[in-house]
């Protein structure tokens, strides 16, 4: 199923795992954690209008509105999304996912957003990868998504469910299984009879947090199940059929019995630290919420909803809902289900994102908080020292009436009660007045975009130097997340428009004095930050790349990289290099003066894509290699990709100065595809 949608798409380099990509996309999703950030960096392009089948602009990260930078980011999205030809989804209506799944997705499509978890489309049988915002930014523009084609990994799925088992506890098996960086460039493809017991929206549980496990992205067919959804949509004529060939091959191989499963929890501080529920059954807790876009569908919610029915939380248990869209907010509400959890003791909040981002919901210090949400990362909940687990809408609502972190299936035989169908709630209300349609060109070409004095433009950054003396700023372990790198949550967020602000915030959770120190060699040839593998995990959001740049950082030096986080920094010039010899990471220390020489040539059409590193600090050098192909490190050699296009249109026949007229940008992509 991968290598069919790739190859429908494909019009850069050839399906060879390892070598570069170029997809045509058909659609984008932006949020406004990341989207404030594209539309200024489509403004820079200077699009007229975008080039994509559909583009999506949705409102449901930053949506508790403590002051007025929200709402002037709200402002300058929809103005923009007026400007450009973009649908934007209100304030409100929802997770973007699955209310981008509910009402455009479609079968044998791609998708490029800037969120890593937009790979939970791949529930409908779409190519969906999040990405930074700048490359969903010329995707917009129509040029090409460029990636390394991956490998395919086939997960052959046998059986059903048990009863208090549901679609979480496969995704958890997997990370169980492979930690957090084992699917690291490559697709998650599942298939196998296990499948028929899947719904659309269980698919969309397993696909979304295939991003936990560092995949490109995760494929579902495009089966019964999938025409059954969107025929619940209104929207059956979307349907095409999609399915691996009997004899169909995979890079890797695995099985999974739905059969064996039982209910999993992961442990703080990693979606990839996984233990079965009973292991940790008894650990007080204070907080148990359910939604995000990890679980997002109705059945997650009416499930709940029938486990406390006639019941009460625990003593000191906060038992949060987030609903996912406004539409099954309205559902739950028509089928009694939020009566029967205000009743329970539930506070019910408004569609989004919230907790998940760290946006409201934080937890107490040190007291375990319950989440069905997709990641557990230190800090993202919004405090600092917080003990997060994530686990199914089932463990979460048996542990919220215990009091304890339960096992449901011991809950459910000490009080008798039956499993509750997942059904029993329909989905029927429509909303679409929720999402603003595009305008028509005349009158977009009319819209100016709507600037408040929180949204700043985008910083300058300049060249990449031939030589670069300065020391190491930071040393890091595995696994940095880009929520340790650029914080989100209620004190940062608001300021995700404005980068200089923004940039206080920069590895703060890591090192709170980073910022200070930063600022001190900004303007003495920058900085240098040191980690290990996996480095940038998580979060796609592309600030992670831009804050540190902003205070002079100028290379990384890590074992691995996670793959959103290196073409981010590629893409605002930062140079990402990795050591040849892991064991070489242990030499270096905090403080040591590093000299980089003959980088630029380094970097050179044909180079050898190795240099030395001398640490003056302790005489020792040091191999190291990047892996940038040839438009990575053009980005990387103008200071982005933006200077670095703008060089590319100065040098055509239109002559110098016009690469930032309207409608440049997407005529040149469409120029340079095949």
């Amino acid at each position: 199923m991968t290598q069919r949608l790739i190859g429908d798409h494909l019009v850069e380099g050839t399906m060879e795992p390892g070598g570069e990509i170029g997809l045509r996309i058909d659609q984008t999703l932006t949020q406004d954690a990341t989207g404030t950030l594209v539309m200024q960096e489509l403004e820079a392009l200077g699009l007229d209008r975008v080039r994509t089948e559909l583009s999506a602009q949705y409102v449901d990260h930053n949506i508790l509105q403590a002051d007025e930078r929200n709402a002037e980011d709200h402002a300058f999205l929809r103005s923009a999304a007026q400007r450009f030809g973009i649908w934007y989804s209100k304030p409100g209506n929802g997770v973007s996912h699955p209310v981008h799944m509910q009402h455009f997705g479609r079968p044998g499509a791609t998708l490029a957003g800037s969120d890593s978890h937009t790979c939970a489309a791949g529930s409908l049988g779409m190519f969906a990868v999040g990405t930074g915002g700048l490359e969903v930014a010329l995707a917009m523009a129509g040029r090409p998504l460029r990636l390394t084609m991956p490998e395919i990994w086939g997960v052959r799925l046998t059986g059903a469910l048990p009863e208090w088992v549901s679609a979480k506890d496969v995704v958890l098996e997997m990370l169980r299984r492979h930690g957090v960086k084992g699917a690291v460039n490559r697709v998650l493809e599942y298939h196998g009879p296990g499948l028929s017991s899947l719904t659309a929206m269980d698919r969309h549980v397993i696909a979304n947090m295939g991003a936990e496990l560092g995949a490109t992205t995760t494929v579902f067919p495009a089966d019964d199940a999938v025409r059954d959804f969107l025929r619940g949509e209104g929207r059956e004529d979307a349907f095409t059929p999609l399915a691996p060939e009997l004899d169909a091959r995979y890079d890797l191989r695995e099985e999974i019995d739905l059969c064996a499963l039982e209910p999993l929890i992961a442990r703080p501080t990693s979606p990839g630290n996984v233990v079965p529920v009973r292991e940790a059954a008894g650990e007080d807790i204070a907080q148990a919420v359910i939604g995000s876009s990890a679980n997002p569908g109705l059945r997650d919610f009416a499930v709940v909803a029938a486990m406390v029915r006639g019941r009460q939380t625990g003593a000191g248990v906060s038992l949060d809902v987030n609903p996912t869209s406004r539409e099954s907010l309205q559902d739950l509400t028509r089928s009694g289900a939020v009566l029967d959890l205000i009743a329970a003791g539930a506070r019910i909040h408004q569609a989004g994102c919230l907790g998940c981002i760290g946006m409201g919901q934080a937890p107490a210090v040190g007291r375990n908080s319950l989440r069905t949400f997709p990641r557990n990362f230190p800090g993202r909940s919004g405090t600092e020292e917080d003990a997060v687990w994530l686990c199914s809408p089932e463990t979460a609502a048996a542990s919220a009436l215990t009091g304890v972190i339960t096992d449901p299936r011991d809950w459910a035989a000490r009080t008798g009660t039956p499993c509750p169908a997942g059904g029993t709630v329909r989905r029927t209300s429509r909303n679409p007045a929720m999402l603003e349609p595009p305008l028509p060109a005349w009158e977009a070409a009319r819209v100016s975009l709507v600037r408040g004095p929180g949204v700043s433009a985008l910083p300058e950054l300049d060249p990449l130097p031939d030589a670069v003396l300065a020391p190491v700023l930071l040393k890091m372990g595995d696994d940095v997340s880009t929520d340790e790198i650029s914080p989100a949550g209620a004190k940062a967020l608001p300021f995700r428009s404005h980068i200089p602000r923004l940039a206080e915030f920069t590895f703060t959770r890591i090192d709170p004095e980073y910022p200070r120190r930063a600022a001190e060699y900004r303007d003495r040839g920058g900085h240098v930050v040191v980690a290990g593998e996996n480095y940038g995990q998580g979060s796609s959001r592309e600030h992670a790349a831009i804050t540190p740049r902003y205070l002079g950082l100028r290379v990384v030096m890590a074992k691995s990289y996670a793959r959103i986080h290196w073409q981010n920094l590629a893409n605002f010039g930062v140079l990402a290099l990795e050591f040849e010899d892991p064991a070489d990471h242990d030499r270096v220390r905090q403080g040591d003066e590093l000299r980089f020489e003959g980088l630029r040539g380094a970097l050179a059409p044909g180079a050898e894509p190795s240099l030395v590193v001398v640490n003056t600090t302790r005489d020792e050098e040091y191999r190291l290699r990047h892996h940038l192909p040839a438009h990575r490190r053009r980005a990387v050699l103008a200071g982005g990709t933006i200077p670095a296009l703008a060089a590319e249109e100065a040098g055509t026949s239109r002559g110098p100065g016009n690469a930032g007229e309207a409608g440049e940008i997407g005529e040149a992509g469409e120029r340079d595809e095949p």
